[in-house]
């Protein structure tokens, strides 16, 4: 891998937009300093440090820290953008431990302007399918991200929640419309990312970059459907032909063959689509929307639903540490690993944290640093300046 400035970001030249001028070929530096890196990326749990760290072009040598900042971070490029990844510490999850990394990473890095908090999380169906990307976008009167456990009771017994995540910088909000518009043009470069991770890191390909293997019980479920509701075509089609020879043969009129409408042929039981299309498992769709998150694990599809319902059908993805960043204004990356329902289970967590780190790095090439540059900086935001 080349270490210029023309050469070191993106594997896919085009998605760097910011354009260098010939005589900015100088190499980077062997070292940097606190204040070169912009990009600050949050992680809850070592597999999406795992995925984050292999979506690097270049790891950077560690820099002190104070000694009051218990944060480890791995340093880095994406594109023309110097990033500084933490995870939460191991066992510690939720709101209030990703609060207090991201108060440290921006106390350490002062020079921090642009947020992303990308893991795991449950997913909504049927809008939303494992192995799925749900990017934090603004809906309706949500600013992408909220806090549904947080709120005050009101006198008719209703639940107002008063927890939702700061608007994003501009700079994030137009690069991810831009990204938007990437994907119904030429569609996602994550596949091509996760390729990229297969050379580079060819210890991560069975659990990270692969999902054929994986399950989805929901898609199990739709094939079963489909597949009795084709049998179920079949039988009433003899069905039909033998009443119509022997309405042939007899002369009965009570044999004449009615004609069934196409939801008295199949069953009522609807086969799940996304946009009119039957999904496979390993296909990855990127979506925009709302985001809830909680201190609480959801897994009982009751609670979901609810949860759903209670922010207009809106909620895409449920999750435990975004509401925590309510003080840095961040975009929300999630991979879906599960339902948040009582299947839940840890079998898609690296997929999913793979094609969400995979998403990240492609938002980044949507971003110009001159533009992240402009930004204030997130500790003034938290009052750590």
């Amino acid at each position: 891998m080349s270490n210029t400035k023309g050469e070191i970001g993106c594997n896919e030249p085009l998605l760097c937009e910011d354009k260098r001028s010939k005589a900015d070929k100088s190499p980077y530096p062997t070292e940097f300093t606190h204040n070169d890196y912009t990009v600050g990326w949050v992680c809850a749990l070592p597999k999406e440090q795992t995925a984050a760290t292999a979506m690097l072009d270049q790891i950077h040598a560690d820099l002190p820290k104070p000694p009051n900042d218990h944060n480890t971070y791995t340093l880095g490029s994406i594109c023309d953008h110097k990033v500084v990844i933490a995870c939460l510490p191991k066992g510690k999850y939720g709101n209030n431990s990703a609060a207090t990394v991201a108060a440290n990473m921006v106390g350490t890095f002062p020079s921090i302007k642009a947020g992303l908090m990308v893991g795991i999380g449950g997913g909504i169906p049927p809008k939303v399918r494992l192995g799925d990307v749900v990017i934090s976008s603004p809906t309706d009167q949500y600013p992408g991200v909220v806090q549904w456990d947080m709120g005050k009771a009101e006198k008719n017994g209703d639940f107002k929640r008063t927890g939702a995540l700061n608007n994003p910088p501009m700079t994030l909000l137009t690069a991810v419309g831009k990204l938007e518009t990437k994907h119904e043009l030429y569609g996602s470069k994550i596949r091509q990312y996760l390729d990229d991770v297969e050379k580079k890191w060819p210890r991560l390909v069975p659990k990270y970059t692969q999902s054929a293997s994986l399950k989805d019980h929901l898609l199990a479920a739709d094939n079963s459907q489909r597949h009795r509701n084709n049998w179920y075509s079949i039988f009433m089609m003899l069905w039909d032909m033998i009443l119509s020879l022997l309405g042939y043969l007899l002369g009965w009129s009570a044999f004449a063959v009615m004609e069934r409408s196409a939801d008295q042929v199949m069953s009522p039981t609807t086969v799940i689509t996304v946009d009119g299309d039957q999904r496979k498992a390993r296909n990855t769709h990127v979506h925009y929307g709302l985001i809830a998150s909680g201190n609480q694990v959801v897994k009982d599809v009751n609670l979901r639903d609810e949860l759903n319902s209670r922010f207009g059908g809106n909620v895409l993805c449920v999750e435990m540490e975004a509401a925590g960043l309510m003080d840095f204004p961040s975009i929300v990356i999630r991979g879906i690993c599960d339902y948040a329902d009582s299947e839940k289970n840890k079998d898609w967590q690296e997929y999913a944290a793979a094609v969400a780190a995979a998403c990240a790095k492609e938002l980044l090439g949507c971003v110009q640093q001159s533009d992240v540059n402009g930004e204030r900086p997130l500790k003034d935001l938290l009052g750590r300046g």
